[in-house]
């Protein structure tokens, strides 16, 4: 089974002298709780045979566990004292952990590149900022600042328990009432929701790299809208399945890239759309064009077998993925946190059975247009990113 306590804090909600500070907590709740010390958390959950895990996104946390359907009590105990009654131990020592991940993240353009997107599309509105944060904003987190953003964050209103499996309902509501003391006056800190304007900027950064690590993108549908299903049809017929324009274009036909496609990602009063490509110098040129190509012919007219086929690949995945316990479990907890009717497999279904080809070409005319769309690169030399991108307001660091 899988279990998840889901915390609505994330890079978004965070002050910009604090960037960074969910997701060291995030770490830190591994290091020890008022009645677990970080090696009994360890040899416990190895001892259960079970798989802990946790992540920070720019709107949530999320600390999950898998186990056995016999180990629930025990795995729920750990975790809850985790979330709820860390005692930050190793503070110092973990920052260089985090400060490390970061280096780490900074050395990898094709990561990179993404927070570079998101930075320009977004400008100053928080989903522009890196979930990592800095290391100076990590350097500068100390343990009453940490305490503090904990104890206004990780509160009951605030914590969803969500599990997938052989699970009794009753018996994980009473696990919580057990391990989740009441807390009177407490409130979710949700985020101020405002929606960023269009950009139309190209970003070049130079580093020392094989490849030329590219993103293009503008904002998309929020996670309500209703036409986020047809921006699901058409990241499909993108470049998020083996048959999408641009799989086949850059990578099957001219081999141009070994990692090409197309993303959406949704958000409370945003989204974003968009497309990465890594190719090296003496291809960057001509894949880029090919995906410019492929969105201005989007703008014409989009095949209607093309669109069938897209609507049963998602409606496929869908249906195998609810095999998964975890999936379940993401599935269940992201809903109720982010306040968002949960809906059945069969609902899903014919919300996406439903989509017109109307309803495809009205999502690609309103968020998949290359002129509302900015793009970045990472790589060694600016010219050929810059061959492409005329017409784009510049940007170069």
């Amino acid at each position: 089974m899988a279990l998840g306590l889901w915390i609505a804090a994330g890079s978004r909600q965070e002050p910009l002298e604090l960037g960074g500070v969910s997701h060291f907590i995030e770490h830190l709740l591994f290091k020890g709780s008022e009645r677990y010390s970080q090696t009994d958390i360890a040899h416990i959950f190895d001892d259960l045979g079970a798989e802990p895990n946790a992540s920070t996104s720019k709107e949530h946390t999320l600390v999950n566990v898998r186990c056995l359907d016999d180990h629930l009590d025990k795995a729920f105990e750990v975790l809850a004292e985790m979330v709820a009654r860390p005692t930050f131990a190793d503070l110092d020592q973990e920052r260089k952990v985090v400060l490390e991940e970061v280096a780490l993240y900074e050395d990898s353009p094709d990561d990179l590149v993404h927070d570079d997107l998101f930075e320009v599309v977004f400008g100053e509105h928080p989903l522009g900022r890196p979930i990592l944060g800095h290391s100076e904003t990590l350097a500068g987190l100390d343990l009453p600042t940490i305490r503090a953003y904990h104890d206004s964050h990780y509160v009951n209103p605030a914590i969803v328990v969500a599990a997938g499996g052989h699970v009794d309902h009753d018996h994980l509501c009473a696990l919580t009432e057990k391990h989740f003391r009441p807390e009177p006056g407490a409130e979710i800190k949700r985020a101020r929701l405002s929606a960023p304007r269009a950009r139309h900027v190209a970003r070049f950064t130079k580093k020392k790299t094989e490849q030329y690590n590219v993103c293009l993108g503008g904002p998309g549908p929020r996670r309500s809208d209703p036409d986020r299903y047809a921006v699901f049809v058409v990241d499909t017929l993108l470049g998020s399945s083996w048959s999408s324009r641009l799989f086949q274009d850059v990578r099957e036909k001219r081999g141009l890239a070994y990692s090409v496609f197309s993303f959406a990602s949704l958000y409370a009063d945003a989204g974003m759309v968009g497309v990465y490509v890594g190719s090296r110098k003496n291809a960057v040129v001509e894949a880029m064009t090919i995906i410019f190509k492929a969105l201005a012919d989007f703008q014409k007219d989009v095949p209607a077998a093309a669109i069938e086929r897209a609507k049963n690949h998602i409606k496929g995945q869908l249906v195998l993925s609810m095999e998964s316990p975890g999936s379940r479990m993401q599935s269940l907890g992201r809903a109720v946190l982010m306040e968002q009717p949960i809906l059945t497999v069969d609902e899903v279904l014919e919300r996406i059975d439903a989509v017109t080809h109307d309803d495809v070409m009205a999502a690609v005319r309103r968020y998949y247009d290359p002129e509302q769309w900015s793009t970045v690169c990472i790589g060694p030399r600016a010219e050929p990113f810059r061959a492409v991108t005329g017409g784009f307001e510049w940007e170069e660091q």
